[in-house]
């Protein structure tokens, strides 16, 4: 088994505001910079391989955290496509019934020129298999809708529903990895502040 931790970047004025950023290429705010510095990572992380979305908010987290995190392509942002900027409660006025449609797909919810979670899952499940080769601890910076794909292959959540477990987007995630990549949810939710 491989430990993995995973860290949402910090906070963007995006983030703030409740819009989708998916790919749009944001810096952290200075409120984000500042929790950020206050992090203190999960006891066991502090040497482990750590990895980053190529996005400037993830990269600048794990820089300010201190890691030398190499960019992991495959850990960017889910593409929200035409949604990008805009918020879910502006979406679901505009179009009630197609948002409720579409969000009654789960795994398979998919914003037009999008990705879906489903999408994401494939996307990183060949990166878990290839960390999981080597049982030393992995770090990630990435982002809220990879977590969620990630947190919904370890608890067999279907975007259904509410998940099984509320996902703080402000603490770290930890899950063991499988030799072939299975990653199973071994604590969520570790605060960042005072750990």
């Amino acid at each position: 088994m491989t430990r993995l931790v995973l860290l949402r970047h910090g906070r963007t004025s995006a983030v703030a505001e409740g819009r989708l950023k998916g790919r749009l290429d944001v810096p952290l705010s200075d409120v984000g910079r500042a929790e950020v510095a206050q992090w203190r990572l999960p006891e066991g992380f502090e040497a482990a391989r750590w990895f980053t979305s190529p996005l400037a908010r993830a990269r600048e987290t794990a820089r300010i955290l201190g890691v030398d995190a190499a960019v992991e392509q495959r850990l960017i942002e889910m593409d929200w496509g035409l949604w990008e900027g805009k918020t879910l409660a502006q979406l679901r006025e505009d179009d009630p019934d197609g948002m409720a449609a579409n969000e009654a797909r789960g795994l398979d919810f998919r914003p037009p020129g999008g990705e879906s979670p489903r999408a994401v899952q494939k996307r990183v499940a060949p990166w878990l298999a290839a960390i999981a080769r080597d049982p030393a601890p992995v770090g990630a910076v990435t982002h809220k809708g990879v977590i969620r794909a990630i947190a919904a292959l370890a608890t067999g959540w279907d975007f259904l529903g509410p998940p099984p477990v509320r996902i703080d987007f402000d603490s770290a995630h930890v899950l063991d990895v499988a030799p072939d990549g299975t990653p199973r949810a071994e604590r969520l939710n570790v605060p960042l502040l005072g750990v």
